[in-house]
């Protein structure tokens, strides 16, 4: 079976969907493995900590330090800069982070921890409508 989600983000973040996933699971009610791919380069997936929201702005401020915007001193060096200064650095982003997930899935749930969420983390700026492809076999 496959599906799409789509996701709206409206600047850098973490945006969870898990709940999305769990209904799309649910009817299925079978074994099996979950397969997510985010089709954009300039944003990934994670399952993190859905518990305490500051993991998440902890995390946006991570790898905002970690690969600042183009603009910065530090990244001068960067030649693709013509589609802003948060656009490499997303590309970036995205080649350290996961674009896809292997999630298994038990009587159509799928087998997170308890404080677990599935999410997309957003790059760029500027909002986006983001797609998520979906496989679960």
């Amino acid at each position: 079976m496959q599906t799409e989600f789509e996701l709206s983000t409206q600047g850098p973040g973490l945006y969870e969907f898990t709940s999305d996933v769990r209904d799309w699971l649910k009817p299925i009610a079978r074994d099996g493995l979950l397969t997510l791919f985010v089709r954009h380069t300039s944003c990934s997936l994670l399952v993190q900590e859905n518990a305490d929201p500051d993991v998440q702005t902890d995390m946006r401020a991570f790898f905002e330090r970690l690969v600042p915007p183009s603009n910065h001193p530090s990244m001068a060096y960067l030649r693709h800069t013509y589609e802003g200064p948060d656009d490499m650095p997303a590309h970036i982003k995205a080649a350290l982070l996961p674009v896809s997930l292997a999630i298994p899935v038990t009587s159509g749930r799928p087998v997170l921890g308890t404080w677990q969420g599935i999410y997309l983390f957003e790059h760029r700026s500027a909002p986006h409508n983001r797609s998520v492809a979906a496989h679960f076999a």
